[in-house]
């Protein structure tokens, strides 16, 4: 893994374990916005963090599963 993902994965972690699931949503409504402000670059950034959030969240609520069942 590049320094760079692993950079995207502990943000996305992070704002995860601040925020709740409800930090993927409002992941995808900055990116948008910053694409239709002009900022593809910054909508592509923000799209991997909410990306890797919820691939975060996926993993654990499996975990949680496997935990449980």
């Amino acid at each position: 893994m590049e320094v760079a993902d692993r950079i995207t994965e502990t943000l996305a972690r992070s704002l995860l374990a601040r925020d709740g699931i409800a930090v993927i949503w409002n992941l995808h409504i900055a990116a948008a916005q910053a694409d239709r402000s002009g900022y593809p670059a910054a909508a592509a950034a923000i799209l991997q963090i909410a990306d890797a959030a919820e691939a975060a969240w996926v993993r654990s609520e499996e975990a949680r599963t496997l935990i449980v069942g």
